[in-house]
């Protein structure tokens, strides 16, 4: 097989090749006196790398626009135009040489080893104490570069390097302008003035301004102002760079003040108002110039720094105070628990009586209701309406027979309110309903719980139910207008005077959320107690809850949000059990073990209020079963419990008056310890300025003479001068 030669290059084709594994690793060109290291980085203008003059030894940065074109000499100029005339300055990256003639030219200039505040921005955000710090120095260099007429215009982490001693140090003038300049030049986005955002604007100093506000923001909080995914999103849908610059000037105006660096820990308020005034979009109401806003750094600074002589001003007296007033305030305080102890007892023990009070009351008008339904529901004549209506269309003479009479019950009983009287056969169908209601009418509500009696509603459409054989309260459930209702239900029979009896439909009254009228009102003149109705039992929610709040005094006007119907005012999953705990025992045979139990769990002092709003803060609350023990068939816990509450403050009201009574006697006693104590320093600082007046009095006092006013020693001074 034979063997393929390698084909002879020329010279020009082996330099190429050379020129080309060599790229990367050495500059574009040779600078006469440095030996390049390593890249530092590249961008748009071409390549900086790190170099060590051969005779001193120190390192360099070479920055090479290897990008040759109009715009590359125009940035290498003015940059090293800007650098030049800042030579010296401490704040600025220095100038060492210039390549003008070089292909591609370059300039040469110091290396700061600590890279560049982007860098350190990497890292996360910077602690307020160093940022403030940095800020300073920046702002000194920027001053120092307005007072010669500079204006940098483009002030970024990326430029801004950082010395071996963590000094600033102001880079990259590619964009600055001299201050007599009408050339508009284009900063960084998020860094530049919105009004900067203009190709047609004129540089201001207060474009540094706001460059410095941002680069304190991003110090502060990791990232500069406005910046987020989506305003970066939206500068993105412009394809040009005069759309791109219009975008950010209209978000800058539209988007709200940036506020991030408010929550900062360690930035106070004063720090954060310099942040937000250099931020301010409108130019007038920023700093007029950077010296302006280290002016404010140096009074926040000066306020700072003077702090620990007012503290310590302040502490001497303050102790002095805060003994005196701990005397005052522990024989108040010892007064007030004994006192607030004594009307905590009494003013439950005055609840727990209200509750049993309200609870009696309430079982008998929901026994009256039972009752009611229960007379109406055996009435002969209504049954025979009811047998005639099953089987018959809606517009039968049978079925407006069977409406007629349940409107005719409904108004009969007015002082039964409810939302719905309606009638359901055997089935679950409704065959009528007061108020009339087309959607009502011949909906099959076998699944609810006021016809099954189970406990909970099944599934709509669920079969197989039986009508109940007992009255019975529903669970709270939505109605199919979404409003939460209980209905009362009691069984329609065939014949209810005999054992073995059919039942034949069942009669029921709905009763809204918040207007079941079950309570009496309390006079909240004279006791300041309320009472509120609570259902025990699970509800129709998904997943079912228990302990919604029935009746409250302004129940009606805060349900009136459909998007809220299984969401709000259900009692802590503590009081629950606390009145499931009670229920139990209020059915149970009274014995002293149980009293002592029921003693536990009848009433709090700390109780709150589920409705909130104003009803918030602590209640004093006493808990009462409604139980119903006059049915004539068993006695009958109905699953709902009263609260009596009444308000902590008002209950402990007349031991704060006492507290305050005490603590104003006590105020009035510091206050004249205040006076006498400055009184006594007035003598001590007459005493230790030695005042001219007190040392004629002590010479006085030592040779027994009664002391003269001033009067008197200008009238004898006058004789004697008038003797002599």
């Amino acid at each position: 097989m034979a063997i393929e030669q390698t084909l002879p290059q020329s010279t020009d084709e082996l330099q190429h090749a050379r020129d080309r594994s060599l790229r990367g690793t050495r500059p574009a060109i040779e600078v006469p006196g440095f030996d390049p290291v390593y890249r530092i980085g590249s961008g748009a203008y071409g390549e900086v790398w790190l170099a060590i003059e051969r005779n001193t030894r120190r390192k360099v940065a070479i920055k090479f626009y290897t990008h040759r074109g109009g715009l590359d000499w125009s940035l290498l100029s003015r940059e090293v135009e800007k650098l030049a005339f800042l030579f010296a300055d401490r704040y600025v990256v220095q100038l060492i040489d210039v390549g003008w003639d070089a292909n591609p030219p370059y300039y040469i200039m110091e290396f700061v080893e600590g890279g560049s505040l982007a860098d350190r921005l990497h890292r996360g955000p910077i602690a307020v104490d160093e940022a403030v710090s940095l800020l300073h120095d920046i702002g000194v260099g920027l001053v120092h570069a307005h007072g010669k007429g500079v204006l940098h215009c483009d002030l970024t982490p990326g430029n801004v390097l950082i010395d071996q001693d963590g000094k600033p140090r102001l880079a990259d003038f590619g964009q600055s302008r001299m201050s007599y300049e009408q050339t508009p030049a284009l900063g960084t986005l998020f860094y530049m003035a919105p009004e900067q955002a203009d190709l047609h604007a004129v540089p201001d100093a207060r474009w540094d301004v706001y460059s410095m506000g941002a680069l304190f923001y991003a110090m502060l909080t990791g990232s500069p102002p406005y910046r987020n995914a989506e305003t970066l999103a939206i500068i993105a849908q412009a394809t040009d760079l005069e759309g791109k610059l219009r975008k950010y000037a209209e978000l800058l105006h539209t988007q709200p003040a940036p506020a991030e660096h408010r929550r900062v820990r360690g930035v106070d308020r004063e720090l954060a108002d310099i942040v937000s005034r250099a931020l301010a979009i409108h130019p007038s109401k920023r700093f007029a110039n950077p010296q302006a806003m280290l002016d404010a750094l140096r009074r926040r600074a000066h306020r700072i720094s003077r702090r620990p002589l007012l503290v310590l001003g302040a502490v001497g007296p303050a102790v002095l105070l805060l003994v005196i007033a701990g005397f005052a305030a522990n024989a108040a305080w010892v007064s007030f628990e004994r006192s607030e102890q004594a009307l905590i007892q009494r003013s439950l023990e005055s609840c727990r009586f209200a509750a049993r009070f309200v609870a009696y009351n309430a079982a008998a008008q929901i026994n009256r209701r039972w009752y009611t339904l229960e007379r109406e529901a055996n009435d002969s004549a209504f049954i025979a309406t009811l047998q005639g209506a099953i089987g018959q269309p809606r517009d039968s003479d049978a079925r407006q027979r069977l409406q007629n009479a349940i409107e005719f019950m409904r108004a009969t009983h007015p002082e039964l309110p409810a939302g719905h009287w309606f009638v359901m056969e055997a089935h679950g169908r409704i065959l009528a309903a007061s108020p009339p209601d087309a959607e009502l009418i011949d909906r099959d509500m076998s699944y609810r719980d006021y016809f099954h009696g189970r406990g909970s509603d099944l599934e709509p459409g669920a079969t197989g139910s039986a009508p109940i054989e007992l009255p019975h309260r529903s669970h709270l459930y939505e109605s199919i207008d979404h409003e939460r209702r209980m209905a009362f239900s009691v069984p329609v029979w065939q014949d209810p005077n005999v054992d073995d009896r059919e039942a034949i439909g069942v009669l029921a009254l709905s009763a809204p959320l918040g207007r079941f009228a079950e309570l009496h009102t309390i006079d909240d003149s004279t006791s300041q107690q309320m009472a509120v109705l609570v259902d025990d039992l699970d509800d129709s929610c998904r997943p079912p809850r228990r302990g919604a709040v029935l009746e409250h005094p302004h129940l009606e006007e805060l349900l009136h949000s459909p998007g809220k119907i299984c969401s709000q005012f259900y009692e802590d999953a503590a009081i629950v059990d606390r009145m499931q705990q009670l229920r139990k025992l209020r059915m149970l045979d009274a014995n002293e073990a149980i009293e002592q139990q029921v003693d536990k769990l009848v009433a709090t002092d700390d109780y709150h209020d589920p409705v909130g709003g104003p009803y918030e803060g602590r209640w004093l609350a006493a808990f009462e079963p409604v139980i119903v023990s006059n049915r004539p068939r068993q006695i009958r816990d109905t699953g709902l419990v009263v609260i009596v509450q009444q308000r902590f403050e008002g209950a402990v009201l007349p031991a704060r008056q006492l507290v305050e009574r005490i603590y104003h006697t006590g105020l009035v006693a510091l206050v004249v310890v205040l006076v006498v104590i400055s009184l006594l320093w007035v003598f001590v600082i007459v005493v230790l300025n030695e005042a001219p007046r007190l040392r004629r009095a002590q010479r006085r006092l030592a040779h027994a003479l009664p002391l003269a006013s001033a009067g008197d020693e200008s009238t004898a001074t006058t004789n004697s001068a008038n003797s002599n």
